[in-house]
C-alpha cells in the first residue's frame, strides 16, 4: 500500500515538471502574439491570441465611470505607443441603446487615414483597425498592387440605429450605435487608382480580377482581428462595404 501511493506520488511529480518543462519551452519560444498571458502589441504579427487580448480592452455597457476611464486611457496609451495619434472623444447619450462611452478618435501617426476623418470610436475597435491596417490592408495592396493605400474610404462608424436600419423594437441594436463598428466602402491608392466594394467585389469594375482578390483577402484578414466582418456575400445591405465589428459574438461572413 505505502509503495503504491509512494509510486503515485512520484508519478504527479513527473507529470508537474513535464507541464513545467512544457510551458517553460512554450513561453520561450512560441510567438508572444499567439500567448495569451503576454502582452498585447500592436506591431507585432497577428497571432492565435491577438484578438483575445484587445478583447480584454472591452468595457461592459455598465462599467463605472472609473472604471471607463482606467481602461480607456491604457488603451490610448498603448496606441501612443505604437505611433498612433489618439484623442478621447467625449461621451455621448442619444437615449435607449445609443450610448457611446470611452470612444477615441485617430487623429494621424503611423496609422492609414480614414476618409471621411475624425470618426468616434470604441478604444478597442481603434486598435483592431490599426493591427489590420498593418498586418492586412498595407501588405495587400503592395503585394497585389505594388502601392501602399492613401486612405481608407468609409461610411462611417456611430449612427444611432438598430440591425440594417430597422426599425422592429425586436431587432438588436446595432453596433453602429455604441460606435463599435466599420463600414469600409474601398480604398484609395498612392497612385490614385481606387478600389470598391461597389464597383470591384466581383472582379468586373476599374480594379479587374486584381481588385475581388485584393477586397477578399481583406476581408479574410479582418476575420482575424475584427469578431464581425460582413460583406456583399452575407446580404444586399452589406454589398457595398465591409462591416467590421467588436461585438461580443462572432460571425464571418
Amino acid at each position: 500500500m505505502d509503495r503504491d501511493l509512494a509510486d503515485f506520488w512520484n508519478l504527479l511529480w513527473e507529470l508537474a515538471l513535464g507541464v513545467m518543462a512544457g510551458f517553460f519551452l512554450l513561453n520561450a519560444f512560441a510567438p508572444p502574439q499567439d500567448l495569451p498571458w503576454k502582452p498585447l502589441d500592436l506591431e507585432a504579427p497577428i497571432g492565435r491570441a491577438t484578438a483575445a487580448k484587445v478583447s480584454d480592452f472591452e468595457l461592459a455597457r455598465t462599467s463605472a465611470a472609473e472604471e471607463v476611464t482606467a481602461v480607456t486611457d491604457a488603451c490610448m496609451a498603448m496606441l501612443r505607443q505604437a505611433g498612433v495619434e489618439v484623442e478621447r472623444a467625449e461621451d455621448r447619450d442619444d437615449g435607449g441603446f445609443c450610448i457611446v462611452r470611452g470612444a477615441v478618435r485617430i487623429t494621424g501617426g503611423d496609422v492609414t487615414p480614414l476618409a471621411p476623418g475624425g470618426l468616434v470610436m470604441q478604444c478597442p475597435l481603434a486598435m483592431r483597425y490599426v493591427i489590420w491596417d498593418r498586418q492586412v490592408l498595407q501588405p495587400a495592396a503592395r503585394e497585389t498592387f505594388g502601392s501602399e493605400v492613401a486612405r481608407v474610404d468609409n461610411y462611417g462608424s456611430y449612427s444611432c440605429r438598430r440591425i440594417y436600419g430597422s426599425e422592429q423594437v425586436n431587432d438588436r441594436p446595432s453596433e453602429h450605435a455604441r460606435a463599435n463598428a466599420l463600414d469600409v466602402a474601398g480604398v484609395t491608392l498612392e497612385d490614385g487608382r481606387r478600389v470598391s466594394l461597389a464597383a470591384d467585389w466581383d472582379g468586373d469594375g476599374p480594379a479587374g480580377r486584381e481588385g475581388s482578390v485584393f477586397l477578399r483577402r481583406l476581408s479574410r484578414g479582418a476575420c482575424q482581428v475584427f469578431s464581425t466582418v460582413l460583406g456583399p456575400e452575407y446580404n444586399a445591405a452589406h454589398e457595398d462595404h465591409l462591416h467590421f465589428d467588436g461585438a461580443p459574438r462572432g460571425l464571418c461572413s
